[in-house]
This record gives C-alpha cells, sequence and structure tokens, in this order.
C-alpha cells in the first residue's frame, strides 16, 4: 500500500496539518503518513483533540492506524469506505470540540453517510475557535457549500476541567461552490455566553464593546447565561450577508477581567471573508465541481498550510490576487471521484 507523505512541519506547523489531512484522507481513501507532527510548537505532537479526532474517524470509516497516541510526532492513517454510525465520544480533557468537528463534519457530509455524534469536552478554549464561531460562522458557511450539519450545546466547557457536550447531526450533502467577496452590511450580531461569573461584570465589557462598535454599526446583542463545571464566558460579533461571513470571537481573560479582541477585524473588513474562516473553508471549495472564490484582508499561515495540503491531497488548482485591501482566493475544486461511496 502506498502511503501519501504529508510533511506536519510545513507552513505553521501545528495542528490544522492533521486535521485537514485526515479529512481528506477519509473523502478520496488515499492512505496518508504524517510526520513532524506540531513540529513548530513548544510541546510537540498529538494533543488529546487530534487523537479523539483520529478515534472517531477510525470509527467513521474503519481506518488502521499506526502511532497514534498523545505526543506523537509521526503517524499512519488508512481509510476504508466512510459508513453511516451513531457515536459518543469524550476528549477526557478541556481540547477542543470546535477543532475536532472542523475534522469530522465535512466527512460525513461529502460522502453523502448520516452521522449522530455527542462529544465531551472543551467548547470555549484558548486557541481555537469558540463553539459559537463553530455554530454561527463556520455552520453559516457550511451552509452555503451545501453542508448539511445541525449543532446543540447542551453545556459548555471550559479550560481547565472542559466537560462541555455537544450534539451533531451531519446529514449526506451536495457540495456546491461559493462566492464571498464584499461585505455590504452594517448590522453586526454580538454573542455571549457566560458561566459562573457576575452576570454584572460580564454585561459591563458588552456594553463597553457594543458602545464602541455603535458608531459605525447597529448592533443586536444576545447574552445567556448556561451551565459548565468551570467558571468561563466567551463572545462572538459576527456579520453576514449574502456575500460575506466575517466574525470574531474570544474568550473571558479571567486573570485581566476582560474579552481580548481587534475589534477593527471586524469593523474595517469590507471584504468577503474573516482570516480565520478564509482557511476552514479551502477544503469544502477544494471538493466543489466549479470555482469559488472568496477575499480576505490577510493571507495567514493556516491558510498558506491548507491550500498546500488540499493542493497535494486533491490536485485542486487554485490561484492568489493582490487586492487593494487584501486578497482574492480561487479555488476550481475536482468535485473527486473518491467521494461517490
Amino acid at each position: 500500500m502506498e502511503f501519501l507523505k504529508i510533511n506536519g512541519g510545513f507552513g505553521e506547523g501545528g495542528g490544522q496539518i492533521v486535521r485537514t489531512a485526515l479529512t481528506l484522507s477519509c473523502i478520496t481513501k488515499k492512505p496518508i503518513v504524517v510526520e513532524n507532527i506540531r513540529k513548530n510548537r513548544s510541546n510537540p505532537g498529538l494533543k488529546a483533540q487530534h487523537v479523539t479526532a483520529i478515534k472517531i474517524l477510525q470509527k467513521i470509516c474503519n481506518a488502521k492506524t499506526e502511532g497514534v497516541a498523545i505526543g506523537s510526532t509521526s503517524f499512519r492513517f488508512s481509510p476504508e469506505n466512510v459508513r453511516e454510525i451513531k457515536l459518543s465520544e469524550n476528549v477526557g480533557t478541556a481540547g477542543s470540540i470546535s477543532l475536532i468537528l472542523q475534522t469530522i463534519i465535512p466527512v460525513s457530509a461529502i460522502c453523502k453517510k448520516e452521522l449522530d455524534l455527542s462529544v465531551i469536552g472543551g467548547t470555549d478554549v484558548l486557541w481555537s475557535p469558540t463553539m459559537d464561531y463553530t455554530r454561527y460562522i463556520l455552520g453559516e458557511a457550511y451552509a452555503r457549500f451545501g453542508i448539511d450539519v445541525s449543532l446543540d450545546v447542551i453545556k459548555r466547557g471550559y479550560y481547565p476541567k472542559g466537560g462541555g457536550k455537544v450534539n451533531v447531526k451531519v446529514h449526506p450533502s451536495h457540495i456546491k461552490s461559493v462566492s464571498l467577496t464584499k461585505r455590504k452590511t452594517k448590522n453586526l450580531r454580538l454573542f455571549c455566553t457566560f458561566s459562573k461569573l457576575p452576570e454584572k461584570i460580564i454585561e459591563q465589557k458588552i456594553n463597553e464593546l457594543k458602545s464602541r462598535l455603535e458608531e459605525k454599526f447597529l448592533v443586536e446583542t444576545i447574552m445567556k447565561k448556561e451551565e459548565a463545571i468551570d467558571p468561563g464566558s466567551s463572545l462572538l460579533i459576527a456579520s453576514i450577508d449574502d456575500n460575506s461571513i466575517i466574525g470574531i470571537d474570544s474568550t473571558y481573560d479571567k486573570q485581566n477581567g476582560g474579552f481580548d479582541l481587534d475589534l477593527t477585524k471586524i469593523t474595517e473588513n469590507n471584504l468577503g471573508v474573516d482570516e480565520n474562516l478564509a482557511d476552514m473553508i479551502v477544503l469544502p471549495a477544494s471538493l466543489s465541481n466549479d470555482l469559488s472564490i472568496f477575499c480576505v484582508p490577510k493571507i495567514s499561515k493556516h491558510l498558506e498550510t491548507n491550500l498546500y495540503v488540499t493542493s497535494k491531497i486533491t490536485g485542486c488548482r487554485y490561484g492568489v490576487g493582490k487586492l487593494r485591501d487584501g486578497y482574492e482566493i480561487r479555488i476550481e475544486g475536482t468535485s473527486h471521484s473518491g467521494i461517490q461511496q
């Protein structure tokens, strides 16, 4: 069996390569070996959320694996056909459920198989998208691509114990291309969820942010107190219209007492997507049956990495063009024959 070799140290050298390579391996049925995993991190190797994602995918497509363990810097993954399945998994830490879902959802959707999944872990943790970003921003982008998924947050999970629970249902989907090039709306929605923190303090922080945003935008605020084991809070500011999907998010810093947000990333971005969403939509774009176009203010290392991995595995073609206020990304999807299972 010939394995496609993926260098996990390419580009930003983090977990993004692992997630994208796994997803595309399942969809295209190409065996992979990933080496130098998270080479550029202070604690290299697979983390709990990566191992959980691999275990879930192993069950979804009867994959054979080697070297899958926390801290492992290389592994092999050889998938068979994706199947309809119902699963319950526990990360066992506050490892990010959002990052796991990025890996899992496209596999079942694009391979046209039902998935009923319940995951316990971290819903809103550092260095990963908050669950509301996943639900409202990435979820909206998935819908535009034709990916049919519903996501229900049962319980929030913050660092250090996690314990959050999310139920996910993925339905067979037909992937189509998208165009996200220029924002037109002046409406924003501000979502805030908090657990075991004083409501007055959270409300004060939200009102301060809202006051700054209302200089240029109409702002709708949605605050919700939710159950969790540890105290915590997360915030999402979203801007969505027919031709753009933009969001910024943050978790509450209990030490400094606030949300760490660069508001200019939403107030000054008049293009189609934010820089975080840009790298997340490369994968579905690479497997659509036409040309997808999206515009982004900045080319992140994550975006460079995903363009590299998807083109290596799927053979999709892409181009990057400079704009006055950002970049235009064009991806010619392959509609790979391996997804017809």
